[in-house]
């Protein structure tokens, strides 16, 4: 029996069938649409690899059965740069080398633009750890990401004030 279900995802909708309704929101982006930057890390929803923006909210994609999010619209790091342009959390993450072997990366990016989305990023880097604390870097790389996510607020701030002058 398969279960019919339509996602709007990075922007494009998909209407898929389902085999299996204990099937998640992380086996069916990397199996299923071949959207592999979305990370299986430890399957559990401890780690934060698997996170990507559902409705705009951070969801850790290996605790969300695809079921559950029928009409959802998803983000995925490959749908965040436009075009040739990376996204402002993107290139801060370069500019701070926010990153060491990568892994987590894709993870930790998705759920700066969650916090920054969520207007809970801010100016203070403890409150910016915080907000990022269920995301794990096995490498350290966490003064990194802090600055990048400062930087990417600063940035975004600064060009929402441009817009409004």
């Amino acid at each position: 029996m398969n279960l019919s279900i339509t996602l709007t995802v990075n922007g494009r909708e998909r209407m898929l069938a389902l085999p299996d309704p204990r099937v998640t929101l992380l086996d069916l982006l990397r199996d299923r649409l071949d959207l592999t930057g979305t990370k299986k890390g430890c399957d559990r929803g401890h780690c934060g690899a698997c996170t990507i923006l559902v409705d705009g909210r951070r969801t850790n994609s290996c605790l969300a059965l695809a079921i559950s999010h029928d009409g959802a619209d998803i983000l995925t790091i490959e749908g965040v740069a436009h075009g040739d342009t990376l996204d402002p959390v993107q290139a801060a993450f370069i500019a701070h080398d926010g990153f060491q072997c990568g892994y987590c990366t894709p993870g930790q990016i998705m759920s700066a633009i969650g916090l920054i989305r969520e207007g809970q990023a801010g100016t203070d880097p403890e409150r910016v750890r915080e907000g990022m604390s269920g995301n794990l870097c096995r490498c350290g790389a966490y003064a990194g990401i802090t600055e990048a996510v400062l930087e990417a607020q600063r940035a975004l701030d600064a060009a929402e004030q441009e817009q409004a002058a």
